[in-house]
């Protein structure tokens, strides 16, 4: 559209910016690991959205082929800076059991997003002008650093998400059929009253982890006749289900429990109940 409204280009001009980009990008790809190790990835997406916006305000100025093709190699050299520490954030942030199916869903909403602001984008330049789309666009870019500020990019040095391997093998009275739910899982906490608050904070993110790795109908109650005594309840879909919990849990999860400990006057005491309609344990 820039090529032919406001350049009055042809196929070679388009060809020719196509291929700034291209050319831009494999040549930010091999500086990319020096450049992450000097701004950071939070840095350098933040540089590659500053620069995306640098080359759309370009866009809608250029008037002829030489600040078009500025504004692509620029658009090249952001769009890798950004969407390879994207992609790696994507992936390091996720444990092993769960990665595919975190990435589709990245992989889905990334492009669906695409699919859409294009044709949002497109409306846009037919009601108010394509120059004046690029500028709105590039005020929106810009918008963008200090709104997502927050929202930090995981690089894989903070959490260890590999599995724990410290939950001890559930204790059977008979054999119980592995398609088998669904299943009740009671943790109980004995919690000094001055606790009782930082222990309840403290549970909150455990219970997002169980929630995480299978759990639903999560809950925890207080007991009315003794001070302190609390109980931690989930349900799991099923047997298997709950031995795949055990196998989910990360080095970075076991912090959050030790976190819990911390404000126990004893160690807790868990136990597994299986619906009795289920007709599951034999002996």
């Amino acid at each position: 559209m820039v090529t032919r409204s406001q350049i009055a280009g042809g196929p070679e001009l388009y060809g020719l910016l196509l291929g700034a980009i291209g050319a831009s990008a494999v040549g930010c790809a091999f500086i990319l690991p020096r450049l992450t190790a000097r701004f950071g990835a939070d840095g350098l997406v933040a540089l590659g959205e500053l620069g995306t916006a640098v080359t759309l305000v370009m866009l809608g100025f250029a008037r002829g082929p030489v600040i078009a093709v500025l504004a692509c190699i620029i658009a090249g050299a952001s769009w890798i800076a950004a969407i390879a520490n994207l992609n790696i954030s994507a992936q390091v942030s996720l444990p092993d059991w769960v990665r595919g199916r975190g990435l589709a869903m990245y992989v889905t909403v990334f492009f669906g997003s695409m699919t859409l602001g294009s044709a949002i984008w497109g409306e846009a330049a037919g009601v108010l002008g394509l120059a004046s789309a690029h500028f709105l666009a590039g005020a929106g870019a810009l918008a963008a650093i200090p709104l997502t500020r927050r929202w930090k990019l995981q690089t894989g040095a903070a959490m260890d998400l590999t599995p724990s391997m410290d939950w001890p093998e559930p204790v059977l009275a008979a054999t119980v059929a592995i398609d088998s739910g669904p299943v009740l899982v009671t943790v109980e906490y004995r919690v000094d009253a001055a606790n009782r608050e930082h222990f309840l904070r403290a549970l909150s993110a455990l219970a997002r982890e169980r929630r995480r790795d299978g759990a639903y109908d999560w809950g925890i109650f207080e007991d009315t006749a003794e001070v302190g005594r609390f109980l931690e309840t989930f349900l799991v879909e099923s047997w298997a289900e709950h031995l795949r919990q055990h196998q989910r849990v990360t080095k970075a999860d076991r912090l959050i429990q030790n976190r819990v400990r911390h404000f126990l006057r004893s160690e807790p005491v868990v136990t597994h109940l299986i619906s009795a309609e289920a007709r599951s344990m034999t002996s």
